[in-house]
């Protein structure tokens, strides 16, 4: 892929001439990726997920969609590549264990070697880092929000990799390995996590924004934005239909002119469905006695 085969996808990031490979074009395409295109997992919840192939997934987001992990990292490695960096692709998992050794597979990150130094490039996240990470044992901050990265001691049977290390997210650690991946081997995983009951990403509606002040987070009908330290600095539940999808396009970014009335009430009742059910799950742990 070259600048001017996906010249909407850069339009869309807002860097129609991103110049020759750096550490700072790095950098810049990343707080743009993370700025303007949205995780999101909204056709998941529409019973149609969108396939990986990073073509695809670049014409969305040239279109003003979003996506997750995987049409997220994928679309933005093969644009990289593009625009003549160096990036390998890894298996990955993201675990809410601190302890957690485990590179499950169900998440794709990237490295990316440019003017002589590694990086770790995570756009898939939601709420990771705003600008790619040195590949190096360190603790590193940015604007108030700490991280770190640790060789990961691997299980047996398997080989050498990275530790992420996040304190204030939910999600406390990634994992991944040394050795390169090929977007063919997410094909299955992404199948399992964007169509079945059991998946966390068909359960829970959920789109995040990052930027370089903090995040803005929706679950459901609950918009919050957490600052640096994991400090949720607003929060509040969405009043109703018309405020959900002008959130969506407001604050996420997220151009809802390829959903019909009947995908917006589809969306609307699965959400709001969703959210009764959780108030009132909650409800019930509060009124339960102390053991």
């Amino acid at each position: 892929m070259t600048t001017g085969t996906y010249p909407d996808y850069l339009r869309r990031l807002g860097l129609t001439d991103p110049g020759a490979p750096s550490a700072e074009g790095l950098f810049a395409l990343q707080r743009a990726h993370l700025e303007r295109i949205p995780y999101d997992n909204v056709d998941i919840h529409l019973g149609r997920p969108p396939g990986i192939d990073p073509g695809l997934s670049a014409r969305r987001f040239a279109e003003g969609r979003g996506g997750y992990c995987f049409h997220l990292n994928g679309a933005f490695a093969a644009l990289l590549e593009g625009l003549g960096y160096d990036v390998t692709r890894h298996l990955s998992g993201v675990e809410a264990d601190d302890g957690s050794r485990v590179v499950n597979g169900q998440h794709l990150t990237l490295t990316v070697r440019v003017d002589g130094a590694a990086y770790w490039v995570d756009a898939g996240l939601g709420d990771g880092p705003y600008e790619p990470l040195p590949l190096r044992e360190g603790s590193y901050e940015q604007g108030g929000f700490r991280y770190a990265l640790r060789r990961l001691d691997p299980l047996e049977g398997e080989g050498p990799g990275w530790s992420y290390l996040n304190p204030d997210s939910g999600m406390h650690r990634v994992n991944f390995r040394d050795a390169p991946a090929a977007m063919a081997d997410f094909e299955a995983t992404h199948t399992w996590l964007s169509t079945s009951p059991d998946s966390s990403f068909v359960r829970t509606f959920a789109l995040f924004r990052r930027d370089a002040d903090g995040v803005d987070i929706l679950r459901g009908r609950v918009l919050s934005r957490r600052a640096g330290g994991g400090k949720v600095t607003a929060e509040r539940e969405l009043a109703g239909r018309r405020e959900f999808f002008e959130v969506l396009e407001g604050v996420f970014g997220r151009r809802l002119d390829d959903l019909t009335e009947a995908d917006r009430e589809v969306l609307w009742a699965r959400v709001d469905e969703a959210h009764r059910a959780w108030l009132a799950s909650k409800a019930e742990k509060e009124a339960a006695p102390a053991s």
